[in-house]
């Protein structure tokens, strides 16, 4: 795969083709002049297939563990509940679950900081490997936990705590999962690629759905409560120790590779740093607060409904609706599956027709069938209750499976990982995680079980507006990158089509390079 020492973000303190420096530091020196230089072949990442492979399956091994943790949680909140607060009522009980479920949302923006700073800085593959291990050890640290009646209100307090370390881990998953496969990926296939990210997050949540139910079934509600309970999360060390193996034979990205190298070519020159990357996250919201905000209104958006569909709906069928917690439980699994196996399709969608069209798709289709789904499932059969929860999941699946591909496209490559840490888990924190608790609390307030319909399509009303200021970005170059394909004679055809091909803008590509001395001095007549 051929490198170009000349590659950097275009957000780096070079100058443009106006000789202007757009990020070096005042105290710096006087900037280089730069010229435009034309796109060659060698310029072109040309994707291994083989280790595209190999980096997506174990992004995605990884990404469908790290779900199971947080989705098993969700699924035993009906359980749990006598376990840790056993001399509270039912509604203080679950009230408390859903509260220490959004607490782990809490502790995702930190996450999200550190691990975003961290992978911009020494790489992608460590840091996921790092997330993975902290999330996988908490998570069977939960499985240990004394309940109550060994050691009183403490039980409760470790659970939280636990629970926060999971959220920590959590905050360096997706934004670090979602930059790594668009930064392998080929630009005409991102959203398909990128698309199996979530299609393993909701299979994790099916995976945890399922263990669930079938312990449910075989051990009864009592058992449950003694010691059941505790083999989901136990189950999470070896299956994490499986996904942590997976995942260390992944390598680093191309892109981030390759910007790594320019940076290190180019650290010669005090002008060269990326003036936002080397201020850290303070620096990357300075430079890219237009882009957070966008992302993080989208991410509400698609959360809200996403974590109504997973994490809050077998609450709510047993709570509100009446179910017991089995089928509270299983009526989400073949939801969840056939969910699953469509986002590829609308991942692949975006790439023909683009990633806001899909966008808009998943936006409007809330608004639209939200209250009529959550009307099917108050009707209390088993058959009106699947159509109800497939009308929520519709719309989730052109959401999802798009942000993975578009949200990553918005920032530069050298500040990317941090941007993303910063906007999804800021977002997640405050909307996504806490829509279980704060449906639960309205219903509990209003006594309106439409409540949940009502919160879905205030936040993708606004989520639809933000879509309008989105950038496009299927089939274009990742910014601070260069174009990414799938075979030589693509590669040889782009250059050959550079000047008339509407997907390529060459301002932006990082083309540009010292011009040589002879051009650097004015001619006098």
């Amino acid at each position: 795969m051929p490198k170009d020492r000349s590659m950097t973000d275009s957000s780096a303190g070079v100058t443009d083709a106006s000789g202007t420096n757009q990020g070096a530091p005042k105290s710096a020196k006087k900037p280089r002049r730069m010229m435009r230089r034309r796109l060659k072949e060698s310029d072109v990442n040309v994707v291994n297939q083989p280790m595209l492979k190999k980096a997506l399956g174990g992004t995605i091994v990884g990404n469908t563990m790290e779900w199971y943790d947080v989705g098993i949680f969700g699924y035993l909140i009906t359980t749990m509940g006598p376990v840790f607060l056993p001399e509270a009522d039912k509604s203080v009980q679950t009230l408390f679950l859903l509260g220490t479920f959004a607490a782990t949302f809490i502790a995702r923006p930190l996450g999200g900081v550190i691990f975003g700073w961290f992978g911009d800085k020494i790489g992608r593959q460590k840091v996921l490997a790092a997330t993975l291990m902290l999330m996988a050890a908490s998570t069977f640290a939960i499985g240990l936990l004394p309940g109550y009646a060994q050691i009183g209100m403490w039980a409760a307090a470790l659970l939280v705590l636990l629970k926060l370390v999971q959220g920590f881990s959590t905050g360096g998953e997706y934004a670090g999962a979602t930059t790594f496969v668009s930064e392998y990926a080929p630009d005409k296939r991102r959203g398909f690629f990128a698309s199996f990210l979530d299609m393993g997050s909701y299979l994790g949540f099916a995976l945890g759905a399922a263990l669930v139910s079938v312990l449910q079934l075989t051990l009864g509600q009592a058992a449950m409560e003694e010691w059941g309970w505790r083999i989901p999360f136990l189950i999470a060390g070896p299956l994490g120790l499986i996904a942590i193996y997976f995942r260390n034979k992944i390598e680093e990205s191309p892109q981030f590779q390759a910007t790594l190298d320019a940076q290190e070519e180019l650290a010669k020159d005090a002008t060269a740093s990326d003036a936002a990357a080397s201020k850290g996250p303070v620096g990357i919201v300075k430079a890219y607060w237009r882009s957070i905000i966008i992302a993080m209104v989208l991410v509400a958006a698609a959360n809200t409904a996403g974590y109504a569909l997973t994490s809050y709906m077998p609450t709510y069928l047993t709570e509100s609706k009446g179910y017991d917690p089995v089928h509270g439980t299983l009526l989400t699994i073949p939801v969840l599956v056939i969910m699953s196996l469509c986002i590829p399709l609308t991942g692949k969608l975006s790439d023909r027709i683009g990633r806001r069209p899909v966008l808009w798709i998943g936006a409007l289709s809330t608004v639209v069938l939200a209250a009529p789904a959550f009307l099917l499932i108050g009707v209390g059969e088993i058959w009106s209750t699947l159509l109800g929860l497939g009308l929520i999941a519709f719309p989730v699946t052109f959401y999802v499976a798009n942000l993975a591909s578009a949200l990553p496209a918005q920032f530069p490559t050298s500040s990317r990982y941090g941007a993303m840490g910063i906007s999804y888990n800021f977002s997640v924190a405050i909307f996504g995680g806490t829509t279980p608790f704060i449906v639960a609390a309205l219903i509990t307030a209003t006594g309106d079980d439409m409540m949940p319909a009502y919160y879905l399509m205030a936040t993708s009303a606004i989520g639809a507006v933000a879509i309008y200021f989105l950038k496009e970005s299927a089939q274009r170059p990742l910014p601070g990158s260069m174009p990414s394909v799938d075979t030589q004679a693509e590669a040889r055809e782009l250059v050959a089509t550079q000047d008339e091909n509407p997907l390529i803008d060459l301002a932006e590509l990082p083309l540009d390079t010292p011009a040589p001395e002879a051009a650097r001095v004015p001619v006098r007549a």
